[in-house]
């Protein structure tokens, strides 16, 4: 197949080079490491091997042209840029995979394509960008496909087929709406703690981020973990989102909060992708991760007092970084 990759960062990079070396047409859409990937091609650090392939590059989507599967692997903040790079990648048989975190990004393409080449992904991997065209994978990597607004299709069983082969479990999801809230259990608490933690337990008790309070250090994924504090607002937030979920249709029942924190327990000291953007000083996901599932919450009647105040935290401390975030009135 054909395949372009959008958005090669930590998660673009690892599956795009995972396609590329089981034998596809594999094109990253690049900005900044587009030098180093063209000269020296994608590097992967695993557990389970490590490799290095030499995919085609490209620095604008028209270079590329129409795809059979356009790969998305952007922040949801890049969001806008969507009628600008999209278009260009396909035709009326492409299939646009989104492997982006939180919801709406389904929604956003629909907008551009027809709604049946429109699939959703949800990564369960753990993945960092160490230095231009370098990723270290350090465990896990399965992917859930789902299709937008319907039961899956024989195109998109064949899709995950396509990622099988290339060494990547994936499963097919019957309803990808569900799946979405199942992946929220875990990014919720663990993207949104792992920044809010540096402004302290006392802000998310005020809900709020006082002026001129010093940063402290973020926690990872296990350092929360091990602060039976921290521990209890990932549990009250993994069980407000399992709420929503149900009051939405989904049932998620409430001992896979603990399966996920026992999950992640095994992880050992992981950043999550939040973390890193906040301490890089780059955007982060607030809106599809935090404000969308709050709002879905709202319109379900659900009182979620935890992510209400993990959201006012979010959005004081991205202001930090010069982000403007508006918050739903409640």
């Amino acid at each position: 197949m054909k395949i372009a990759i959008v958005g090669c960062g930590a998660l673009g990079s690892y599956y795009g080079a995972c396609l590329a070396r089981s034998g596809h047409d594999v094109h990253f859409l690049l900005r900044t490491d587009l030098d180093t990937v063209r000269t020296q091609g994608v590097q992967i650090l695993s557990p389970t091997g490590d490799f290095r392939v030499h995919p085609k590059t490209a620095s604008s989507p028209s270079e590329i042209g129409a795809c059979d599967l356009v790969v998305i692997g952007l922040k949801t903040t890049a969001n806008a840029a969507f009628p600008e790079l999209i278009p260009p990648l396909t035709d009326a048989r492409t299939a646009v995979l989104t492997l982006q975190n939180g919801l709406g990004n389904e929604e956003s393409l629909a907008q551009l394509l027809p709604a049946d080449n429109v699939l959703g992904g949800l990564c369960f991997v753990c993945i960092n960008r160490i230095a231009p065209g370098v990723i270290r994978h350090l465990a896990h990597g399965r992917i859930v496909l789902g299709q937008h607004l319907r039961t899956p299709d024989a195109r998109t069983h064949q899709i995950a087929q396509i990622f099988r082969d290339a060494g990547v479990p994936c499963d097919v999801a019957p309803d990808l709406a569900h799946a979405h809230w199942q992946k929220l259990v875990w990014n919720v608490p663990f993207n949104g703690l792992g920044v809010a933690s540096a402004a302290g337990l006392g802000s998310l008790a005020a809900s709020r981020v006082p002026t001129g309070l010093g940063l402290a250090p973020c926690r990872s994924s296990d350092q929360l973990l091990a602060d039976p504090q921290w521990e209890s607002w990932v549990h009250r937030l993994m069980l407000e989102v399992i709420a929503t979920a149900q009051a939405l249709g989904h049932p998620i029942p409430h001992d896979y909060a603990q399966f996920q924190i026992d999950r992640t327990r095994e992880m050992g000291a992981y950043y999550a992708s939040t973390l890193i953007d906040f301490i890089e000083h780059r955007p982060l996901e607030v809106e599809a991760l935090f404000i969308e599932p709050w709002r879905a919450a709202q319109s379900a009647g659900v009182d979620v007092p935890a992510l209400d105040a993990l959201c006012h935290v979010l959005r004081d401390l991205a202001g930090r970084n010069g982000q403007v975030i508006e918050l739903p009135s409640t």
